[in-house]
């Protein structure tokens, strides 16, 4: 008899365990980016449903022209996430390297090279400090960061007088932005924007780093365990400060960018950017505790992030539906993947 009440409950829980292996089946597939490409096919097909112009050539062209800035930011924050850590600053960054190069440009009537350059260097000035005060003065990551972001945002400011640029009241005749900057940022060629071109480049370059360097395979060592990585003989703080050095360049990289789309720049522009560029990675499957994640994860993270926007838009729902959404589906996507660890662990003891 007792055998016949137990049975029941062996075959639930029997079905319970077949049908968690067939989840973790579909979030491991494709190298682990299983859950983000099913919430991106869904989010796709509503949307194509609801609104049938939402999957034509243009408009996902468009989404794409509208979330590379983001892109180009989040690939930097997708390689400082896996070694364990964050960067609150990427979007104070990317002001300020715009401020600098169109304050040098616009209003000094240097070189254009020599505006970028220091764009550039201003980005990488950035990322060192962030390096330095966390690994040498064991200041933890998130504070580091918060810290720089505000005190970047300050700096832009002061660079920019709190005006946008080009200042009329101060500009050399005839100059806006970088020639250069401006085709990259708003040019197209073929029907396909230079901007989306020069994410795809950043995107490749971050995950050569990640996947076929020594770098790129410390990065995942540290996120994944510093101790034992620093027992292997990986450098953790050389690998850290390296990390946020490349986060600063490509921040800079992306408000350069940005400034070139707009033809002018501000000390405020991309606010708050640097929670879509954290969104971005963990939706596309990084962990947020390090050691494991990809550039293509992120950048279905951004796919998402966009279309979800995007179609929301063309159905006329406010932008604060937007953002309960994208939240929501950041809470669902760590759910599932904190879900897929447990039952992995359980399933291999």
């Amino acid at each position: 008899m007792s055998d016949l009440r137990t049975r029941p409950r062996e075959l639930k829980a029997g079905v319970r365990r077949r049908a968690a292996r067939a989840g973790i089946r579909v979030l491991d597939s494709a190298g682990g980016l299983g859950g983000a490409i099913v919430i991106l096919a869904l989010l796709m097909l509503v949307f194509a449903v609801l609104a049938p112009a939402f999957l034509s050539f243009d408009n996902l062209v468009n989404v794409l022209r509208q979330h590379a800035v983001l892109l180009i930011l989040a690939v930097g924050q997708t390689l400082v996430i896996i070694s364990r850590g964050i960067d609150l600053s990427v979007a104070a960054t990317a002001a300020l390297a715009g401020s600098v190069m169109g304050v040098a440009y616009a209003h000094y009537g240097l070189p254009q090279g020599v505006a970028i350059l220091l764009g550039l260097m201003s980005g990488f000035a950035v990322g060192a400090l962030n390096g330095l005060v966390i690994t040498r003065w064991r200041v933890p990551d998130i504070i580091a960061t918060l810290g720089t972001l505000t005190a970047v945002r300050g700096v832009a400011l002061l660079v920019t007088g709190g005006q946008p640029v080009p200042d009329f009241t101060q500009v050399v005749e005839g100059r806006r932005m970088p020639p250069v900057i401006t085709v990259l940022g708003a040019g197209s060629y073929y029907g396909i924007p230079l901007i989306i071109v020069v994410a795809v480049v950043c995107c490749a370059v971050g995950a050569f780093i990640l996947s076929r360097t020594k770098l790129g395979r410390s990065i995942v060592a540290v996120g994944g365990n510093q101790e034992a990585a620093h027992v292997s003989g990986i450098s953790v703080n050389r690998t850290k400060f390296l990390v946020y050095l490349i986060s600063g360049g490509l921040a800079a990289v992306g408000g350069m960018m940005l400034s070139g789309r707009l033809a002018s720049a501000n000390a405020h522009m991309a606010n708050l950017m640097e929670l879509s560029t954290i969104a971005a990675v963990v939706i596309g499957g990084t962990a947020l505790f390090g050691g494991e994640g990809r550039v293509s994860g992120t950048i279905i993270g951004v796919f998402i992030i966009g279309l979800l926007a995007n179609g929301l838009n063309i159905l006329g729902l406010a932008d604060f539906w937007q953002r309960v959404a994208t939240g929501l589906i950041i809470i669902l996507v760590v759910a599932l993947d904190q879900w897929r660890r447990r039952v992995t662990i359980r399933d291999t003891s």
